[in-house]
C-alpha cells in the first residue's frame, strides 16, 4: 500500500527540492507558465524524503496534472498518485482530469494511456514557442526525438 497525502505547508521546500531535481519549479503549457512549488499536490514518501509528487490546477470543471514525478520509475509511485488525484478531482466535481506531455515523452504517453486518459489534441510548436519564456528547455528530448510538440491527454469522469 502507497500512502498519498496532501502537500502541506511544512513539505513546501522539500518540493521545490525535488521539483528542481526533476526539471524544474516553472513549467510552461498550453501558454500558461505555472509556479509548481505554489500549486497544490500530492506527495509520496519514503524514509521521511518525498518519492513522488503531483501538482494540480483546478479552473471550473477541469483538474489538471500540471507536475507528475516519482523518484524511481515502476514502484507504483505515478500510478498510486494518478488514482489519487483522479478520485480527488470526482470529489471536486470536476468533469475531466487532463494533463499536457511533450512529443517525446513516449514513457509518458504509456503510463497515461494505460490508466485510461486519451490523447485528444496536438499542438505542433507549442514547445518550440515555451522555449522563448524558458530557455532552458532543451531541442532533444528523450529517446534522442526533437521536442517540439505538446500532446493533451484527459480522462472523462
Amino acid at each position: 500500500m502507497i500512502d498519498v497525502r496532501p502537500i502541506g505547508p511544512d513539505d513546501r521546500r522539500a518540493v521545490a527540492q525535488f521539483l528542481t531535481l526533476n526539471g524544474g519549479t516553472t513549467v510552461i503549457a498550453h501558454g500558461v507558465t505555472y509556479d509548481a512549488t505554489a500549486l497544490p499536490g500530492l506527495i509520496v514518501e519514503r524514509d521521511g524524503e518525498i518519492d513522488g509528487l503531483l501538482t494540480y490546477d483546478v479552473q471550473g470543471d477541469d483538474f489538471e496534472v500540471v507536475t507528475l514525478h516519482a523518484a524511481e520509475r515502476h514502484t507504483g509511485v505515478g500510478t498510486a498518485l494518478l488514482s489519487a488525484a483522479t478520485e480527488l478531482a470526482r470529489t471536486t466535481g470536476a468533469k475531466r482530469l487532463w494533463l499536457i506531455t511533450t512529443n517525446d515523452n513516449v514513457d509518458a504517453l504509456r503510463f497515461y494511456q494505460r490508466r485510461g486518459l486519451r490523447i485528444i489534441g496536438v499542438t505542433p510548436g507549442a514547445v518550440d514557442e515555451s522555449r522563448k519564456v524558458k530557455p532552458t528547455i532543451p531541442e532533444t528530448g528523450d529517446y534522442g526525438i526533437p521536442l517540439r510538440d505538446e500532446l493533451t491527454l484527459e480522462l472523462i469522469l
